[in-house]
């Protein structure tokens, strides 16, 4: 290269996917090519963290070429973006799960989701036996939620100073004893109220540090190129989870006691950790944990508010989280009062939202989307299913309605997952992806609150309706925060 190169304002390719040079925040050494060609950039990661980029006209991978790899002078951890989005290859179903690390983690996670899920089928029925009083309940799940809107953003720098591997098995070893406990405690008839909150403060806190784990620890275990598809199926099975959990505790609770499902849930948990241990860790893609240093926390949330493609889905996840993806509130609720189709209407629209997602799980895995935009319009796609919800008078339109909010909602999950996955930084994924978890799970005790006292005074049509209005201002700040980007993008190398 020359020693004072004409730097050119050129775009990196990927898979077809042009993505501004401004995107990875002045990372990236661009050569203006032959005769002022645009450079084809391709990235691969080394093991000590930095990036090389290969430049050279359209020279595709395998071929030779006129190329030469250039390391570039900032770490992945002082960027905004660490793949891309839109980069790489693309996998599905197949692929993924032809990777044995992969099979063996989602495996445990898919029968741990369902055990979870009975569980708390499980605790709500436990309180209302011992208390007879909704108050009651909503302090335990309040009890149980508040820790992690209020800790996992530091408990995702923790993750990232730490093995992911470690922090998964130690919050699974922990919730499984708890599980256990509580389980013996049921079936000897001796349980008391207190144990219930100590349990619930505790599955808060295990939360808050198992969730970015779980998302962080994706990445190390797919090639890129997979990663999509991979948070994709792992979003995927937590809907079957959704959709298997309450069915299991059903026939747990009536043939055997609420107890049982806490004893079920409890060898899920020891599955997990079984999965974790059996892990091949030399095929493992290791990020290496972030040391100690100040103000880490904040390095974490500068890169969130830099880059577009983590700001815009976080934001918008904090709207839906909010006020849309509150369906244990809000479908109750109108099944029993709007449509009056009673505990089995409230069945059979549970089953159909885990129906619309399995199905659209599956479509998403084999051709999966990324980026700010189409998380944009999928959002949109998502109000307009919640509305056709919210206007349907009788049960079978509210089962085809609701197996459509189902795909949405999975659609929206995975492509706001896997669009923060791949813009973070492979150092602060933790940090990233526990911002990702506050919006979503940790926003639960707010919404609950908020659309409770909706469908209580106005019915259950308004809560729904409240589920329209959280999409639609998710559409409205993330337009605002996309256009923002391209603003920058192109006033960028005006004010060089």
């Amino acid at each position: 290269m020359p020693d004072s190169p004409p730097w050119a304002s050129c775009h990196d390719v990927f898979d077809g996917v042009r993505v501004g040079a401004s995107a990875l925040d002045g990372a990236v050494v661009l050569h203006p090519g032959v005769g002022g060609e645009k450079a084809e950039i391709r990235w691969r990661r080394i093991d000590d963290g930095w990036p090389v980029c290969r430049w050279g006209a359209g020279v595709t991978d395998g071929e030779q070429g006129d190329t030469e790899d250039r390391t570039v002078g900032r770490r992945l951890s002082d960027t905004g973006s660490a793949t891309p989005v839109g980069a790489g290859r693309r996998g599905g179903v197949r692929d993924v799960f032809g990777v044995r690390n992969y099979r063996r983690f989602v495996a445990g996670q898919a029968l741990s989701l369902i055990g979870s899920w009975a569980e708390t089928i499980a605790l709500a029925l436990l309180v209302l036996q011992l208390t007879r009083s909704a108050l009651v309940l909503g302090l335990v799940m309040g009890t149980r939620y508040l820790p992690v809107l209020l800790a996992t953003p530091y408990a995702g720098l923790i993750v990232d100073r730490s093995n992911k591997r470690r922090v998964l098995t130690l919050t699974n070893a922990v919730l499984g004893l708890t599980s256990l406990a509580m389980g013996v405690s049921v079936l000897m008839g001796t349980v008391a109220l207190w144990q219930i909150f100590v349990a619930a403060a505790v599955f808060g806190v295990m939360t808050a540090l198992d969730n970015p784990a779980r998302m962080a620890l994706i990445p190390e275990l797919v090639d890129t190129h997979l990663l999509r598809s991979a948070i994709t199926v792992n979003s995927m099975m937590a809907n079957v989870g959704r959709a298997l959990g309450p069915a299991v505790a059903a026939g747990l609770i009536r043939w055997h006691g609420i107890g049982w499902c806490y004893l079920f849930n409890a060898l899920t948990f020891a599955l997990v950790v079984v999965a974790l241990a059996a892990l091949d860790g030399r095929r493992l893609h290791r990020t290496v944990p972030a040391g100690r240093g100040k103000r880490q926390l904040r390095e974490g949330l500068a890169v969130a508010r830099s880059n577009r493609d983590i700001a815009g889905p976080l934001v918008m996840m904090a709207f839906v989280g909010t006020l849309t993806y509150e369906f244990e509130t809000s479908l109750p609720v109108f099944a029993e009062q709007t449509l009056r189709a009673g505990v089995d209407g409230y069945a059979w629209l549970t089953t159909a939202f885990g129906v619309g997602s399995v199905l659209t799980g599956l479509l998403l895995a084999r051709w999966p989307i990324t980026s700010l935009a189409p998380m944009i319009r999928v959002t949109v796609l998502y109000g307009a299913a919640m509305l056709s919800l919210t206007v349907s008078s009788g049960l079978p339109v509210a089962l085809v309605s609701a197996g459509l909010v189902g795909g949405a909602s999975i659609a929206f999950l995975t492509t706001g997952n896997s669009t923060i996955q791949l813009a973070a930084p492979p150092q602060m994924r933790g940090r990233v992806t526990g911002l990702w978890t506050t919006a979503f799970i940790g926003s639960t005790p707010i919404g609950a609150l908020v659309i409770g006292a909706v469908a209580h005074r106005f019915g259950g049509h308004a809560g729904l309706a409240a589920g329209v209005i959280g999409c639609a201002l998710a559409v409205l700040f993330g337009t605002i925060i996309h256009r923002r980007g391209d603003r920058q993008r192109t006033d960028g190398p005006n004010r060089r």
